[in-house]
């Protein structure tokens, strides 16, 4: 699971280093940034293989607002992207089958 982790992880922060340069001329301000995340990391990116599902675009830009809401009210001390992967897996990420 860690590997997932680390592979979100790494989507998330290409997904913020993307937007801030579609959104370079207003130096990355974008109140509705999450539905451009959610988008960009449904079609444009791995996050559904790391999942092992296809997220709904409504449902991630809730859990992206969300998780936005609860680090900024956590104030955890590792990054932001590995504190949403972490998230994210546990949210959306299929349960292992049982043989």
């Amino acid at each position: 699971m860690n590997d997932r982790i680390a592979a979100i992880s790494a989507l998330l922060k290409e997904a913020g280093e993307t937007h801030h340069r579609v959104y370079r001329i207003v130096d990355g301000e974008d109140p509705d940034w999450a539905s451009w995340y959610a988008d960009w990391l449904i079609r444009l990116s791995e996050l559904p293989a790391q999942l092992g599902t296809t997220p709904v675009r409504s449902e991630l830009i809730y859990a992206l607002v969300k998780l936005d809401k609860d680090f900024s009210a956590s104030s955890p001390s590792e990054p932001w992207q590995s504190f949403y992967a972490r998230a994210l897996l546990d949210h959306f990420a299929e349960p292992a089958r049982v043989q």
